[in-house]
């Protein structure tokens, strides 16, 4: 049975920084994808960042150069360190799975075969 648990996150003030953690267990292969989406109230669920086995990372152009996604394959863990965060990355931080991998449509939610339960991330100005 896979099971994807999120941990971190919070509340902080724009400018600040936070870090999201995702572990995944159950899984029978290595070669998969971590990808952290988000979704604020009332708006669809976002791909932030993918990171596959080799730390080959991707990012969604909203929070690159400000965002961090690192990978610990040892202990399954996903981390996202966020810094410079701003009101709009407000949302519940869903971690996914995909075990093909990321390739070109990691930011698709159809594309997921396993979801954490998230964690949330809010920002004040």
């Amino acid at each position: 049975q896979v099971q994807v648990v999120e941990s971190g996150g919070g509340l902080a003030q724009a400018g600040e920084s936070l870090r999201l953690s995702c572990t995944a267990s159950g899984l029978t292969n290595d070669d998969y994808g971590m990808i952290w989406f988000r979704q604020a109230p009332g708006k669809e669920r976002e791909g932030v960042s993918c990171i596959t086995w080799k730390a080959l990372t991707y990012y969604d152009d909203s929070v690159k150069g400000r965002f961090t996604a690192s990978r610990d394959n040892a202990k399954n863990t996903m981390y996202l360190q966020m810094r410079g965060l701003k009101v709009a990355d407000t949302g519940m931080y869903i971690c996914a799975i995909r075990v093909a991998g990321c390739g070109y449509d990691w930011n698709d939610p159809n594309r997921m075969n396993f979801w954490g339960q998230g964690a949330r991330v809010s920002v004040s100005s």
